[in-house]
């Protein structure tokens, strides 16, 4: 068996971007620039006011300004300010010839169409939103791999980007192996109810891919073989069960008489000991195991941040940070272990220490702890790494 670290680097070297597309920004949402986006216009476009105000030239002689004009936002006033005029001005409203300086409404005083100022913290340029001073034409607006989410999609719209390249995101199909499962929803002897499917393609849907389809297969040597061809029709194929060592576990030896090359089979964890990784005709294929708690606590370490960086993401995995724990805690094993843990106020505090087929803390959880195999016993204040659960979108 292999560390984490060493999956998680053997994984990720398998990484193959997915193809990329020319969208609109609406239809962007949800996915990861595939090139840089450059600026087609200055922002701002041109110099405007950024309060209600009176515009007028700051150097000019005079201490009070005669009112020439009003500019509300979209109104251009061509002729160029003389040294003893102003404009009425709006916030948004471009600044007209012969003005550099807005004072605040606030700070005047006007008498029919004059007006005196008494603000004592004016200077050249005060209340003036500066062409290009947040992006030149041509200068970079975001890189690759960002994220197009609500915020990235302002900036472009505000700088005039319509449409941008982005990384399409992949298929996914869902295999679910075994025949332990219970045909109807009502119990049976020896059955059991079947969830890691429809987890599997809840947290998919969580992270915005919605493209897949859920397989099932008893433990019978043809039948999976033909339902993991079938499966690897997509960009990914996850499957759930068979990949221990057992009679039943039958994964591995089916994807090995597909000719599926395996990249690695067992990883020093807990949950998850049993978790296979290969590639099939070119296809990557996660083999999790049947036992819900490491199906979701695998996926949201190796999976999602695969899916990531298949879509351009230049940061896939979840956001981390060391934090002191609030208790003591003694480990058995020589295995590293992922806890569910909550963070509050710079600390972490472990859940219980539920088997892997419980979800129940999972429930209660916003982090994974990652406890070493190497550290068997942390007092209070000893730093942990903590894995933020649902903190990968920015």
């Amino acid at each position: 068996m292999i560390t984490v670290t060493e999956a998680q680097r053997i994984m990720m070297a398998q990484v193959r971007r997915t193809s990329t597309a020319h969208l609109e920004l609406a239809q962007a949402a949800g996915h990861h620039l595939a090139v840089p986006v450059t600026a087609p216009y200055d922002h701002p476009l041109f110099d405007m006011s950024a309060v209600d105000g009176y515009a007028f030239a700051y150097g000019s002689a005079p201490t009070n300004w005669r009112v020439v004009a009003s500019l509300a936002a979209g109104d251009v006033h061509r002729d160029p300010l003389q040294a003893d005029e102003c404009a009425r001005i709006y916030t948004g409203a471009m600044i007209p010839p012969g003005a550099d300086t807005v004072v605040m409404q606030e700070f005047v005083t006007r008498s029919h169409d004059t007006i005196t100022h008494n603000d004592p913290r004016l200077v050249v340029g005060s209340n003036v939103r500066r062409q290009g001073e947040q992006v030149r034409k041509g200068d970079e607006v975001l890189p690759a791999g960002t994220y197009v989410g609500a915020t990235a999609i302002g900036l472009l719209a505000t700088v005039g980007a319509r449409k941008v390249d982005v990384h399409v995101r992949p298929r996914v199909n869902v295999l679910r192996t075994g025949g332990e499962f219970m045909a109807h929803d009502a119990p049976a002897p020896g059955r059991i109810f079947s969830s890691n499917e429809d987890m599997l393609v809840q947290a998919l849907v969580q992270a915005g891919l919605t493209s897949c389809e859920v397989f099932t297969a008893e433990d019978e040597p043809h039948e999976l073989e033909r339902t993991i061809v079938d499966g690897a029709k997509a960009d990914v194929l996850l499957t759930t069960g068979g990949v221990s060592v057992g009679d039943h576990d039958l994964l591995r030896p089916a994807l090995e008489r597909l000719g599926a090359t395996i990249h690695f089979h067992g990883v020093v964890q807990k949950p998850g000991k049993p978790m296979l990784f290969a590639s099939l005709n070119g296809k990557p294929v996660f083999a999790l195991p049947g036992n819900p708690r490491a199906v979701l606590v695998l996926y949201h370490m190796y999976v999602q941040p695969f899916l990531r960086a298949m879509q351009g993401d230049h940061t896939p995995w979840p956001r981390k940070e060391l934090l002191p724990i609030t208790h003591p805690v003694r480990l058995k094993g020589e295995r590293t272990e992922f806890r569910a843990a909550v963070v509050r106020n710079g600390q972490v505090t472990l859940l219980a220490d539920e088997g892997s087929h419980m979800l129940r803390t999972l429930i209660d959880a916003d982090a994974l702890a990652l406890i070493p195999a190497d550290v068997r016993a942390l007092e209070p204040g000893d730093p942990v790494e903590v894995h933020y659960l649902y903190a990968w979108t920015k």
